[in-house]
């Protein structure tokens, strides 16, 4: 590769909940990294994922949606999250749902600044029923701000993908790569693994019971190609724990299980997972467990 007209550069990936931030994350980079679920704020951390080819290096950072419902500790740490990302890169792409402008869209664009290039992603297109539809919405959204590029997408099943990283390359400041060309984030198999299995829950349990819940990992051991992990689910009440664990375990079994083979498929070597819930009322509003989190 060429250093001297290289392009490297932070991008950020802002929107409200449930937008598909997080698939659009991964299917970019084409590798698992940020957890989804159908349910919203799933993502709680700023995530970069990596990116890079023979002409650029594109580092992206994976946001939590915008919470204006919320309003305990751990939801003003990931507010702090997002505004604190958009001023520290070179791009925004800020992600909607194709067909929806909503109240918490626009608090999202009023947040963003204007001395930087924002791309309008509208991401889903594949559901919309009415293709024409789509382009009176964009002239609707393009009035509402001095947008760089405009980018109509189905994250999930990678439709305009290829698009979206021109539009976001042509951005990009003149500068050698940050990372290997084989590395894909910045975060630490350890984190990475807390993540798999908290998607696990969000994906299996009910709606009342993800917001309450977190993951620490209490014990991260490598022994050659193996990983033995032991990670502890905090949930917030007795009846959370009982009904994460299932009758006779078998729910807790399954997710165990199943962030077992995503961890496997994203370290490349066999893991040895041990996971326990706990009842710790109110972590969500304790500094020293959100610390522990890797919140400040």
């Amino acid at each position: 590769m060429s250093v001297s007209s290289f392009k490297t550069g932070y991008i950020s990936i802002v929107g409200r909940p449930n937008v598909g931030k997080s698939t659009l994350l991964n299917h970019l980079i084409k590798q698992k990294i940020s957890i989804t679920s159908r349910k919203a704020q799933t993502t709680r951390h700023r995530i970069q994922g990596i990116l890079t080819d023979e002409q650029s290096q594109f580092i992206f950072v994976d946001t939590p949606g915008f919470q204006t419902r919320y309003r305990n500790l751990l939801n003003q740490a990931m507010n702090r999250v997002v505004m604190q990302s958009v001023q520290d890169v070179d791009v925004i792409v800020f992600v909607i749902e194709a067909g929806r402008f909503d109240l918490q869209d626009e608090l999202v664009l009023k947040r963003l600044p204007s001395d930087r290039p924002v791309i309008l992603v509208i991401n889903k297109i594949d559901l919309l029923q009415e293709k024409l539809q789509l382009l009176p919405f964009i002239q609707k959204v393009a009035k509402l701000f001095d947008f760089a590029d405009i980018v109509p997408v189905s994250a999930l099943h990678e439709k305009q993908l290829s698009e979206l990283i021109e539009a976001i390359r042509s951005h990009l400041p003149e500068n050698p790569p940050f990372f290997a060309e084989d590395e894909i984030t910045d975060r630490s198999e350890r984190f990475l693994a807390a993540e798999l299995l908290r998607e696990k829950v969000f994906r299996q349990i009910g709606e009342e019971v993800p917001y309450s819940v977190s993951v620490i990992i209490e014990q991260f051991v490598v022994e050659g190609a193996l990983r033995r992990i032991h990670a502890c689910i905090l949930v917030e009440r007795s009846n959370q724990k009982a009904i994460i664990i299932g009758k006779q375990g078998k729910k807790l079994k399954d997710m165990a299980s199943q962030a077992r083979k995503d961890m496997e498929a994203l370290f490349g070597g066999k893991v040895y997972l041990e996971v326990w819930v706990k009842v710790k009322t109110g972590w969500a509003d304790d500094v020293s467990v959100l610390k522990s989190l890797g919140y400040e």
